[in-house]
């Protein structure tokens, strides 16, 4: 009993999903996280613009 499908078989399609409703609190809580990742990347930009933190100089032994 040989049948004539070969290889991988395409996938059904999908239905589309329904946008989500958002609430005030979804909103709120999406509009914090972007403030977030907006300030961790500016915090970010600040310290790639600097040396090491930690010039120290020449280090001296505790001779």
């Amino acid at each position: 009993m040989s049948s004539r499908q070969g290889g991988k078989q395409k996938p059904l399609k999908q239905a589309k999903k329904a946008p989500k409703e958002l609430d005030e609190d979804d909103m709120a809580f999406q509009k914090k996280q972007q403030e977030e990742k907006r300030k961790l990347k500016e915090l970010q930009d600040k310290a790639k613009g600097k040396g090491p933190l930690l010039g120290g100089g020449i280090k001296k032994s505790g001779k």
